[in-house]
């Protein structure tokens, strides 16, 4: 249970992602492949499972080809356990990914230390919790000392670098996804 291979992919996603990198509209999709836009639309959030010949006509529309749309699907399901290998000691430095797949969301797991001098700078929020040990973290030209249970968050396009502070450190890291446009309600005129 919880394994991806007992999913059905859901290929909307994959559409839409392809379709936006290419800076297409739905009108346009439609256009080079025949398919009206609201079904477009229904496949691309999951409302409308496109036959093969409808997947290869949208497929030519992006240019790609349907094993390749559908090799970037994400798999249709809501709960997905990703366990933790208990056999690595803390002490040696690695990271691991939380959430498997392309979703909203994007976590990881950074163990023991790694290059300090490394800056990061993402499009989106993001939130970092201290799990064991304590970090150094410098963001806007100030420096943030955090031990466990402690929480930074950092909005889209903060600057900042940082280092474990103790060996035994192990940092949590939740982000909206860098393929999500996350952008604040602006004033409206």
């Amino acid at each position: 249970m919880g394994d991806h291979k007992e999913q059905p992919l859901r290929v909307g996603a994959a559409v839409r992602r392809r379709r936006r990198a290419l800076e297409l509209t739905l009108a346009v999709v439609s256009a080079r492949s025949g398919l009206s836009v609201p079904f477009l639309s229904q496949i691309e959030n999951d409302r409308a499972r496109p036959s093969t010949s409808s997947l290869e006509k949208v497929a030519d529309a992006l240019r790609t080809t349907a094993v390749e749309l559908l090799a970037a699907a994400d798999p249709a399901c809501s709960v997905d356990v990703v366990r933790g290998d208990g056999s690595e000691p803390l002490s040696r430095p690695r990271s691991r990914s939380l959430v498997r797949g392309h979703h909203q969301m994007h976590a990881s797991e950074f163990t023991g230390d790694h290059d300090a001098g490394r800056e990061f700078q993402y499009r989106n929020d993001q939130l970092m919790y201290v799990a064991d040990g304590a970090v150094e973290i410098e963001a806007e030209g100030r420096a943030y000392c955090l031990g466990r249970g402690d929480t930074l968050y950092l909005t889209g396009g903060v600057r900042h670098r940082w280092r474990a502070a103790e060996s035994d450190t192990r940092v949590i890291v939740v982000a909206v996804a860098e393929h999500i446009e996350a952008v604040r309600d602006r004033p409206r005129r």
